[in-house]
């Protein structure tokens, strides 16, 4: 997320007592909750879901790198039942140089499996309905009792009494677990909460291409981001107009971006996500969301960067983005499957260094958007470069930002944010620019393809914008992300110190499960604000006093011999 430091104080997340194992319960417990395990049938993003085995993270026998599982130490997670040995890593090759390696000795293997994907609970309830006050919900077999996993102290805001209306009027699948409850019976313990009117569905959606005058930034700047709208899709693209339209099995890859929170004034640059699936009857809350967040700092909601169910990623009641700003989905139907597939392969290599700190998240140079286009571009996805924001900004900013907060290190992230480029750098210009590249690409693309972009033009067989509002609930209410700088500075308070900042706590690596020592830098922030700081004097500072010398000199003689 643009713009979260790292900050070494705040409140500690007690992860494993507030949310638990969430192992399944027995049969027993199935047939009288109504509930389903999440893996007994169904799809995991492209994978079926009967491939693999739910388990913590505490697990001594799974084929996950131990590094993937000390994150979820006391969380649920699915791994294969079955994997192949990992292919061999190099841990210091740049993301989109590993890729492109990658697929020059083979790439896409469609026998493997990811080998880590976030579950957080093994249970599913469909078709459920809240009763009342939301303490109970009905299904077909009568009605279950309602619980809901507590809130992380760390957490601001939480489900309320707006969201049980919000979700009253809507069926809805539920994640969580079943547990007994104080009578005997079971109870239900969700968390994560999913309505399952909001679909994306072919045949109830009409073909409405961009007018003149439109584009995505201006479709994600409606309605003020699409806080407090409804739900709502729209077709911008089609292969065949007027043709018979049937997305049903057909593979998707998709692009997330969600707004800027009401509540912190270091996440007004909104976050970014690839996404892949299947399309079936328009559901889609089991496509796979592949979420890259800093693993070096304490998520104060509890997110963690990982491969997870679009459920889990945008409806878990404390991690849930959909909890804390809008989002926006623009999803590509694909007539096979082949571009989403090396897609989710790729990144799932990624994953795999990204645990092994291999690649550690930069918020400048390899965060979201950043980690994501990379693995598109070593697929072979030229995206057309929109460039930095400023160099002359990024020099002035640099010796603003050390001398304001007193820190040469504060100064280099100036620098950096202003100096990468900015497709890599905000998730709302990587979300546009991909965006208006696909739809160039599979209308009349104006350059030499490579192979995925052919892939691209070939397969996609029709477009679509999804809006989706935030959740109501006590946290207020989010915009649409900025898209620059200067967007940005304009929407903060001048004064810093007036800043709503939600600090975090750093969250070590051990040393013992790391492949190979952190990378040193060449020099230290402070080594190199020394150089800056010399540099200014020598080339600024001190030619401005020759030259007032020099010329006070001047003044002086031409008094003299005025005299």
């Amino acid at each position: 997320m643009l713009g979260r430091r790292l900050r070494g104080r705040g409140l500690a997340v007690a992860v494993a007592a507030l949310i638990g194992t969430g192992l399944p319960c027995g049969a027993q417990g199935a047939a009288a909750s109504g509930r389903k395990g999440a893996l007994d049938a169904g799809f995991l993003g492209l994978y079926d879901a009967t491939r693999f085995r739910a388990v913590d993270g505490r697990c001594t026998d799974c084929p996950t790198p131990k590094q993937a599982l000390w994150y979820f130490r006391d969380d649920l997670v699915a791994v294969p039942k079955h994997a192949a040995a990992p292919g061999p890593l190099d841990s210091r090759l740049p993301v989109a140089a590993d890729i492109r390696q990658w697929v020059a000795a083979g790439g896409l293997d469609r026998t493997t499996l990811p080998f880590m994907i976030w579950l957080g609970s093994a249970d599913l309830i469909e078709s459920a309905r809240l009763q009342g006050d939301g303490k109970a919900i009905q299904l077909a077999a009568g009605t279950l009792p309602l619980d809901l996993v507590p809130k992380l102290p760390s957490n601001r805001s939480y489900y309320d009494a707006s969201t049980v209306e919000f979700f009253s009027t809507r069926p809805l699948r539920m994640r969580g677990r079943s547990e007994p409850d104080t009578r005997g019976g079971q109870r239900f313990v969700a968390r994560a909460i999913w309505p399952e009117d909001y679909r994306i569905s072919g045949g109830e959606i009409a073909l409405e291409p961009l007018h003149a005058g439109e584009s995505l930034a201006s479709l994600i700047q409606a309605d003020a981001g699409g806080s407090k709208s409804p739900f709502g899709t729209r077709l911008i693209w089609e292969r065949s107009p007027g043709a018979s339209r049937d997305w049903e099995h057909k593979a998707v890859l998709a692009f997330m971006l969600n707004g800027a929170q009401g509540d912190d004034d270091e996440a007004h640059g909104g976050h970014f996500a690839v996404v892949t699936g299947w399309h079936r009857g328009g559901e889609w809350a089991d496509w796979m969301v592949n979420n890259f967040y800093n693993l070096n700092s304490v998520s104060e909601k509890g997110i963690v960067a990982s491969m997870l169910p679009m459920d889990h990623y945008l409806m878990d009641l404390n991690s849930g983005q959909s909890y804390y700003r809008p989002s926006y989905l623009l999803v590509a139907i694909l007539q096979q499957d082949t571009a989403a597939a090396l897609y989710q392969s790729a990144v799932e290599r990624v994953y795999d260094r990204f645990y092994r700190h291999h690649i550690e998240f930069d918020h400048a140079r390899a965060n979201c958007a950043g980690l994501s286009v990379d693995t598109l571009a070593g697929l072979g996805w030229h995206l057309p470069k929109r460039g930095p924001t400023s160099y002359a900004k990024a020099v002035l900013g640099y010796y603003y930002s050390s001398l304001t907060d007193w820190s040469f290190a504060s100064g280099t992230k100036t620098f950096n944010y202003l100096t990468e480029e900015r497709t890599r750098l905000y998730p709302r210009v990587a979300f546009e620019a991909l965006g208006n590249d696909l739809l160039k690409l599979v209308a009349t693309p104006g350059r030499t393809l490579t192979p995925y972009e052919q892939l691209l033009r070939d397969q996609v067989e029709a477009i679509v914008f999804v809006r989706i509002p935030q959740i109501p609930s006590s946290r207020a209410f989010g915009t649409y992300p900025v898209a620059s700088f200067d967007e940005y500075m304009a929407r903060v308070p001048a004064d810093r110190k007036d800043w709503k900042i939600i600090p975090v706590d750093a969250r070590p690596f051990p040393d013992e499960l790391r492949d190979r020592k952190p990378d040193d830098p060449p020099l230290s922030d402070n080594a190199l604000g020394a150089l800056a700081t010399g540099s200014l004097i020598f080339c600024v500072v001190a030619p401005l006093a020759w030259w007032r010398a020099r010329r006070r000199k001047r003044k002086q003689r031409e008094v003299g011999a005025g005299s």
